[in-house]
């Protein structure tokens, strides 16, 4: 049986894969950095969507990549995250 990291290098050398991986790697850094910030709060889900004002559900689908609905979190809710986790928000656009 394959590990995790042994499937992922054997997909990415499919070019179409790596292509639609690719073009992800925002989202994941987003993603990455809501569960650092949280972490980093010493946090559960719970706890943040309790000062969020929303359900653990909610919270998880957020940094999970917002589960089956694929759309991407409102500034007004990363605003809220952000702030849930002791944090700001700041959005930059970083030239090529």
């Amino acid at each position: 049986m394959l590990t995790h990291e042994e499937l992922r290098k054997s997909m990415l050398n499919n070019p179409k894969v790596k292509s639609e991986y690719d073009a992800l790697q925002e989202e994941f850094l987003l993603f990455d950095e809501l569960l650092k910030a949280r972490v980093h709060a010493g946090l559960t889900q719970a706890e943040v969507a309790d000062r969020m004002g929303t359900k653990t559900p909610a919270v998880a689908r957020l940094e999970n990549g917002g589960g089956n609905k694929q759309h991407s979190p409102s500034i007004s809710t990363l605003r809220k995250y952000a702030k849930a986790v002791d944090c700001h928000l700041e959005i930059k656009l970083v030239q090529n």
